[in-house]
């Protein structure tokens, strides 16, 4: 499971802390590298925080890019630190899509099967789905009809498309908005058999090197991600360093990235640098509708709490997240990478939202991950769970002599209330996976909130330990009428 990193904070709050900036901003008239460096040190001090890369632009400006902290390797993070973006990655590939469109080569509206014969499912709407349709996230593909986080991992693009062939669709491809990360590895597979080299190459030759990300690429396992993809998770106030499973991520969240080189995206998101089309850039950032949704294309679209616009896409992995926002009334555009991951560490778009706050004239509300306030009351209930089962169990015999000569059945119905936190523990992936419209497995759940997964899994133990005790006592009541030992303890 990795080691907890209690230094950490502590480390991070004595200035080991990594940052330098591309540009400085004034002090007054707007957000400065200054204010920006002081709340990302404070958010840092106050969550012990491993790492970030954090960079800000304001028009065709870079207000600020810098790096904190350390990597799961303990490299420290500057602006030039590579890190995993996860599903911001979703912009890169659907502006990638739409370069092609603007060439002639692809109609947003041909079917996918025109550009790439390949692709099946056991559906045949699957026929009728559009390019559009894919960037848009309203293919109809779901993960509770392919749950892809829960299969085995293709190594290709090519090998994800053709895992798709046995998976029905779970709507009308058209009518309903559904996040699914295949419909992204699709659209990027899609884009390297058209354009007739690999999907790397052709990210490298036509979106980042004409925008100067030099640094930046994109891959197609979390195996080759930096590190293999190994970060953080936060448990109990802590963060606990951990490995990363081998998803396959090309397409939907496997751009590898600095600060330096997100300013330049984020310019050239926010209407500066025109290397694409603006048209282009703005089919992007316009929702869809389908349904009611905001999602465009790699953006979501929203408001901010002062009700500004605001344009987004975060990103997940199991060991870091990620945020990019856009505010368009006021120019700004910030992207986030923290290497802490899934629900329990959110640091990126608490991040975020902080200095969004700054922007608007609102004091940051020191917020802190849900799970730093939470999980001291699941460990507390988790420990609960370990003393009434120890009770239990101690117990079990006085409970099996008190039955004597009672109908089974009767024994059984005393038991059932037991089978729910068994229940519990062996759901807890299908319920989490409702609550985010995931399919994932109980593996999985350790990383995304490992509170969550210890106090159910204690609570099973201890259930299944006091019904296994008394049911050991009642037949050995009524084979001899006595029974055995109290337990030690």
């Amino acid at each position: 499971m990795g080691k907890v990193a209690a230094i950490i904070g502590v480390s991070l709050a004595m200035g080991v802390t990594t940052a330098s900036a591309l540009a400085r901003a004034p002090e007054s008239g707007g957000l400065s590298a200054t204010a920006i460096d002081h709340h990302m040190r404070d958010y840092i001090e106050r969550t012990r925080l491993p790492g970030a890369l954090i960079a800000v632009t304001r028009g065709d400006q870079v207000v600020y890019a810098a790096g904190y902290g350390h990597t799961a390797g303990g490299e420290a993070i500057t602006k030039d630190t590579p890190m995993p973006l996860a599903s911001v990655s979703k912009s890169f590939t659907a502006l990638a899509a739409l370069h092609l469109a603007d060439q002639g080569r692809i109609s947003l509206d041909d079917p996918v099967r025109k550009h790439l014969p390949e692709f099946a499912m056991a559906d045949p709407r699957a026929g009728r789905i559009t390019v559009r349709e894919l960037l848009q996230q309203t293919s109809g593909m779901s993960d509770q009809t392919f749950p892809e986080l829960t299969l085995p991992a293709a190594d290709t693009l090519e090998g994800a498309v053709a895992m798709l062939r046995t998976a029905p669709l779970a709507t009308d491809p058209g009518t309903r908005k559904i996040y699914h990360n295949p419909n992204y590895s699709l659209a990027a597979r899609l884009v390297e058999v058209v354009a007739g080299v690999p999907f790397g190459d052709y990210m490298a030759t036509t979106v980042f090197g004409p925008l100067g990300m030099t640094s930046t690429r994109t891959v197609n396992t979390t195996l080759d991600l930096p590190g293999a993809g190994e970060g953080y998770v936060r448990a109990y106030g802590q963060v606990v360093r951990r490995s990363h499973p081998k998803w396959f991520v090309n397409g939907a969240y496997g751009v590898v990235s600095t600060a330096g080189d997100m300013a330049k995206w984020l310019i050239t998101q926010n209407g500066g640098d025109q290397v694409f089309p603006r048209e282009t850039v703005r089919i992007a950032q316009t929702a869809s509708g389908v349904g009611g949704s905001g999602y465009g294309m790699g953006w979501d679209t929203g408001r901010t709490a002062g009700g500004a616009p605001r344009l987004r896409h975060t990103g997940w992995l199991l060991t870091h997240n990620s945020a990019q926002t856009l505010l368009p009334a006021s120019g700004y555009g910030i992207a986030v990478v923290t290497n802490t991951g899934m629900i329990s560490g959110d640091d990126a778009v608490i991040l975020t939202d902080g200095l969004v706050d700054i922007i608007e004239g609102r004091p940051d509300a020191g917020t802190v991950p849900f799970s730093m306030t939470a999980d001291p009351w699941l460990g507390g209930l988790a420990l609960l769970n370990l003393g009434l089962g120890l009770v239990g169990v101690h117990r079990a015999r006085g409970w099996a002599r008190r039955r004597t000569g009672r109908p089974v059945w009767r024994l059984v119905v005393r038991l059932v209330p037991y089978a729910l936190p068994i229940a519990l523990f062996a759901g807890l992936a299908d319920l989490i996976g409702f609550v985010m419209n995931r399919v994932g497995t109980l593996d999985q759940i350790t990383y995304v909130w490992l509170a969550l997964y210890v106090w159910a899994a204690t609570g099973a133990l201890a259930a299944a330990a006091v019904v296994s005790s008394r049911l050991v006592h009642i037949v050995l009541v009524r084979r001899t009428g006595t029974s055995a030992p109290h337990p030690v303890g």
